[in-house]
């Protein structure tokens, strides 16, 4: 068995064995594992009923001033898009919150996206604040279901910064771009005094073409769909965490940061049913489940095989699927045989790995 067929056999076992459990708790049998709200009980009806009563609630940022946890992309990011933000901008191409705006202009459908990119450090095994802003714009536009074709590339320099650097970064911008087939066109450049910024910090700008009629969004899941990831989850991540070297420990790990644009479109090739993409970054799988990344259950089989024919996608691996009830719970079937309620990220554990 090769390496990557290892990584994925794990999941494979893991579901056939939350299936065979799930049939078993149908049948009445008991399962094992730490004290959960059993399906049924009061105890659950009353978790449920907390949780979808937070849900309903208007949002509000409670804090007066911003915290890291404001920019780590869980629950208080979410809260601070939809109190602030979504409040004051509130538009029908923006509601949606997707990784991209799709607008139609002249009978063109167009994706753009933006994003800001303040990882630390700038340089980490596998990458660096360039092709990682390339990547990332890139990635959004794909998971929209657009063609990539035009970035902007903005940055915020901090006094003393080096040229060097600064340099080395403008290259492997150059050479991100180039193998995702993109061009940066427009830009912009600010110089703030010594100690207001980190170094460099860069804000990019995608424009995509979309040339299919899929009408992929989140609201579109379904009861059924399979939930796939393209391959590791937290590799980016923990090479950050290490290449700060606040922790003593050393690791064979590099970031896996890549355009996907070329994977993405294999997929939708051979999964017309492909329902929704995300791009899974600060935030985490965690809070992209409550959101909901899923593709029609009948094409899984397809889009799996497309994924893994891809040499991004050689891990690929189903981890889940849709279901009806509890309603907007993301629930995790444990080691043990119990399952566990998902919550979007709280708080800040890793901070700027984008």
């Amino acid at each position: 068995m090769t390496g990557d067929q290892q990584s994925v056999g794990w999941v494979a076992e893991a579901l056939r064995v939350h299936e065979q459990q799930t049939a078993e708790e149908e049948a009445g049998h008991s399962h094992r594992g730490s004290p959960q709200p059993m399906p049924g009980t009061v105890r659950e009806e009353l978790v449920l009923e907390r949780i979808d009563r937070a849900r309903r609630s208007r949002p509000r940022v409670k804090e007066e001033r911003i915290t890291m946890a404001h920019g780590a992309g869980g629950k208080a990011t979410q809260t601070l898009i939809e109190a602030i933000f979504l409040d004051e901008f509130r538009n029908p191409l923006l509601e949606p919150l997707e990784d991209a705006a799709r607008l139609q202009i002249s009978g063109a459908r167009l994706a753009l996206t933006t994003d800001s990119y303040v990882v630390s450090p700038l340089f980490f095994p596998g990458g660096d604040i360039g092709d990682l802003a390339v990547n990332g714009t890139v990635n959004d536009l794909a998971t929209s279901g657009a063609v990539p074709l035009f970035l902007s590339a903005g940055f915020i320099l901090e006094e003393g910064f080096g040229v060097a650097d600064l340099t080395r970064i403008v290259r492997s911008m150059r050479a991100a771009a180039e193998a995702a087939g993109v061009r940066v066109v427009t830009g912009d450049t600010k110089v703030v005094e010594r100690g207001k910024a980190d170094g460099c910090y860069i804000n990019t700008a995608g424009v995509g073409a979309i040339e299919h009629d899929l009408d992929l969004g989140v609201a579109n899941a379904r009861p059924g769909d399979a939930i796939i990831v393209s391959g590791p989850i937290g590799d980016h991540g923990v090479t950050i965490m290490l290449a700060r070297g606040e922790l003593d420990i050393e690791a064979d790990v590099v970031s896996d940061t890549a355009p996907l644009s070329g994977l993405v479109a294999s997929l939708l090739a051979a999964a017309p049913g492909v329902r929704a993409l995300r791009d899974a970054t600060r935030g985490g799988v965690a809070t992209i489940l409550n959101e909901i990344a899923v593709v029609d259950g009948d094409s899984a089989d397809r889009a799996l095989a497309a994924l893994r024919a891809h040499p991004l996608g050689g891990q690929a691996a189903i981890i889940g699927h849709v279901t009806a009830d509890p309603p907007g719970i993301v629930q995790l079937k444990t080691a043990f045989g119990g399952s566990r309620i998902v919550d979007l990220l709280v708080g800040d554990p890793l901070p700027r790995i984008c």
